[in-house]
């Protein structure tokens, strides 16, 4: 159980650290996030909308007793990156530009899926542990 829970903090702490290092570049419409915005061919007021999404999102899978919402942040990242690499293959841009978006994915799916084990280590009849 140890060894979940500290891998499951590993991975959720980098993602979080992802999210919340691209969602205040994109929440405060830093230059560089809207030139990747305008390369991508998206408008620049669209950045602090998924920039909150994406904050928002992290507070989601870091406060404990709202699984629900948890598993739609992760689906919101999900949805995140996806579009992200999708757009960037549609433009054009290299490999090497839109491969490092599987290192989200990998984080996402390791979060997601330790987060499932920790659960149903705690909680092994299944009960809902959700707030009503």
């Amino acid at each position: 159980m140890k060894r979940i829970n500290l891998l499951y903090w590993i991975t959720t702490g980098l993602l979080a650290a992802l999210m919340t290092m691209s969602g205040i570049t994109n929440a405060l419409s830093v230059p560089e996030a809207l030139e990747a915005f305008r390369h991508l061919g998206y408008p620049a007021y669209l950045s602090p909308f998924l920039g909150v999404a994406k904050l928002l999102g992290v507070v989601a899978i870091l406060v404990p007793g709202f699984p629900r919402l948890r598993e739609w942040a992760y689906a919101g990242f999900i949805f995140d990156l996806a579009g992200a690499m999708y757009s960037g293959i549609a433009v054009g841009d290299p490999v090497g530009v839109w491969l490092p978006i599987l290192v989200g994915f990998a984080l996402i799916a390791a979060s997601y899926y330790l987060n499932h084990r920790r659960t149903a280590a705690i909680n092994p009849a299944g009960l809902s542990l959700e707030v009503a």
